[in-house]
């Protein structure tokens, strides 16, 4: 990240909504766009750009600890999370997910089960926004369950989620699992050849790589028929038909590589800033709550409630600080986060809620300017609405 390409009065803590693009992902960007040829043609242009595919989906494997012929390449985890689901609600049954899950899988759930009522399940979340296991269950016990989709962090707590007791639970009950890992891949170690999930997905700019680039993980020996949302010439096994996205795919693959080799580190790093931006925001500012469980959350998110204070207003009142009302994907929407709902707050308390979310290149400066801008926009808001501080 420069000052340049953010703007150096900017103290951007929005990692959750997109990333900057790391050096290396950007080089393998520019490198592979002097690349004319199609991955899907014989010739010399053509083998270098395939080459330039093979070794990111090499890259993106050791990421998650998969081999390469598992990978999907997509336009993002949207994009794999209608794949995932499609395919593994076309072989009949229920659909199990959660009350929090982003819009690309509540919304496709809805469309996909909206032809056969009581097919789709939810599963609610404690305060907390932990997995309600008992009533994952109880969904289960009912039989008949297709699939079961659940988040592996949440995109606007950072809380995450146990998946191995979920896939254990899930296929004894015959069901597959897909979890949508957007939020985690690049940031905490994933492990596949541990987690039993069949299906995962992800989204590079989310981890420094650029946007328009996803990947779904399938994984091998799953019994699941291909259901393509795009027909046509049979790339990516049949999965994903359409000329390769040879840049994007490339800087996908680098900044699996970099998030990879930086993970321990930037863990680490980014817990510790936002620990420090989350402890001085509750030391200077009254009446805030943070969500979601301690300790179980992704290292560099946080979720605070200014009660008395709408974040619209917040986050207008401090425009040198990047940060969020919640997901990105919802923003401008007229209801409050369902996540919150879901958690048990307030339609007030969700609308008084700010996400801050750092990333890879975040500073003790970012914190620091956030801290500031952040205590003195919530008085500011507090004072206009006839509120104390």
């Amino acid at each position: 990240m420069t000052d340049q390409s953010l703007g150096s009065d900017l103290a951007y803590l929005d990692y959750n909504a997109t990333a900057p693009m790391r050096p290396e992902a950007e080089q393998a960007v520019l490198a592979a766009m002097r690349t004319v040829g199609n991955a899907s043609s014989t010739h010399r242009s053509g083998r270098d750009a395939a080459q330039r595919v093979d070794t990111a989906r090499r890259q993106v494997a050791e990421l998650l600890n998969c081999t390469s012929g598992e990978i999907v390449f997509t336009s993002g985890a949207t994009e794999a999370n209608n794949l995932a689901l499609r395919a593994a609600f076309s072989a009949g049954g229920a659909l199990v997910t959660s009350t929090v899950e982003h819009p690309a899988v509540l919304e496709t759930a809805k469309n996909l089960t909206s032809e056969t009522p009581g097919t789709l399940r939810l599963v609610p979340v404690n305060e907390d926004g932990l997995v309600d296991l008992d009533a994952l269950h109880d969904a289960l016990a009912g039989g008949g369950v297709a699939v079961v989709s659940l988040m592996a962090a949440n995109n606007e707590t950072g809380v995450l989620t146990a998946l191995a007791p979920i896939a254990e639970a899930a296929h004894a009950a015959g069901a597959l699992v897909h979890t949508d890992a957007t939020q985690m891949v690049g940031r905490l170690p994933i492990d596949l050849a541990e987690t039993d999930v069949d299906l995962l997905s992800l989204s590079a700019h989310k981890f420094g790589g650029p946007q328009g680039v996803g990947a779904l993980f399938v994984r091998r020996g799953v019994s699941l028929p291909y259901r393509p949302l795009i027909f046509g010439g049979g790339q990516e096994r049949g999965w994903r038909a359409g000329t390769l996205n040879v840049a994007g795919i490339a800087g996908a693959g680098a900044a699996a590589e970099a998030a990879l080799h930086g993970m321990a580190h930037e863990g680490v790093q980014v817990a510790r800033l936002r620990d420090s931006l989350e402890s001085a925001l509750v030391e200077q500012v009254t009446d805030c709550r943070i969500n979601g469980a301690p300790g179980l959350r992704l290292p560099g998110v946080t979720s605070i409630t200014f009660r008395g204070a709408p974040a619209d207003a917040v986050l207008a009142a401090m425009p040198d600080v990047a940060a969020s009302e919640g997901s990105a994907c919802a923003s401008g929407a007229p209801s409050p986060s369902h996540v919150l709902l879901g958690m048990g707050r307030s339609r007030d308390e969700a609308d008084s809620t700010v996400r801050f979310s750092l990333g890879y290149a975040s500073t003790d400066r970012d914190v620091i300017q956030a801290v500031s801008s952040t205590v003195r926009a919530v008085r500011q808001v507090r004072a206009a609405m006839s509120t104390t501080v």
